[in-house]
C-alpha cells in the first residue's frame, strides 16, 4: 500500500509527505522534485520555454511512473489529479490517497505565490481560488481520507492520517 498526498499549492504536501513517510518508515517521493530532476530544470522554466502542456507530459509520466512502483508516500503537484491517466491511476486499491485541504489564507502564508509557481504568476489569489474551485470536486473524488491543514503543525496532520488511515505509529 502507499499513500499518496494530493491537494492544492500550500496544502503541505511536501512537508507532510517527508514526516509521514519517516513515521511509516517507508520512502518519500514529490513528484515536483522528480519532474524537475528529469527534465533537469526548474518547473517555472519548463513553463515558460516549453509551455504547460509539455510540462503536463511530464508529469503525468512521472506521477503513473512512481504510482506503479508502490511508492510509500507520495507527494503530488497539485494539477496531477486533473489529468485523467493519473486519475484511474489513483483509483487502485494499492493507493491510499489523501486530499490536504488548505483554505487560501493558510496556503497564502505558506507559499507566497512567488514566481516558482507558473499557474499563479497573474493575480495569484484569483488564480489560486480559481484552480480550487475547479479541482476541488477531484480531490474529493479521489480522497479515501480528507484533512485539513490550516493552522496546524505538520506533526499535527501526520497524526491526523495515520488515525485516518489505521495506523498507530
Amino acid at each position: 500500500m502507499s499513500v499518496v498526498l494530493i491537494g492544492p499549492p500550500g496544502a503541505g504536501k511536501s512537508t507532510v509527505g517527508a514526516l509521514l513517510a519517516e513515521r511509516l518508515g517507508v520512502p518519500f517521493t514529490d513528484t515536483d522534485a522528480a519532474v524537475e530532476s528529469e527534465a533537469g530544470r526548474p518547473i517555472s522554466d519548463i513553463f515558460v520555454q516549453d509551455g504547460e502542456a509539455a510540462f503536463r507530459v511530464l508529469e503525468r509520466q512521472v506521477v503513473v511512473r512512481a504510482l506503479g512502483e508502490d511508492p510509500g508516500v507520495l507527494s503530488l503537484g497539485g494539477g496531477a489529479v486533473m489529468q485523467p491517466e493519473v486519475a484511474e491511476a489513483l483509483r487502485d486499491a494499492r493507493h491510499r490517497v489523501v486530499f490536504l485541504d488548505v483554505t487560501i489564507a493558510d496556503a497564502a502564508s505558506r507559499v507566497g505565490f512567488d514566481t516558482s509557481r507558473p499557474l499563479l504568476l497573474v493575480n495569484p489569489r484569483a488564480a489560486w481560488t480559481r484552480l480550487m474551485t475547479l479541482r476541488r470536486p477531484t480531490y474529493e473524488a479521489l480522497a479515501a481520507l480528507t484533512v485539513p491543514t490550516g493552522s496546524r503543525a505538520p506533526e499535527e496532520v501526520v497524526d491526523e492520517i495515520l488515525a485516518g488511515l489505521g495506523e498507530h505509529r
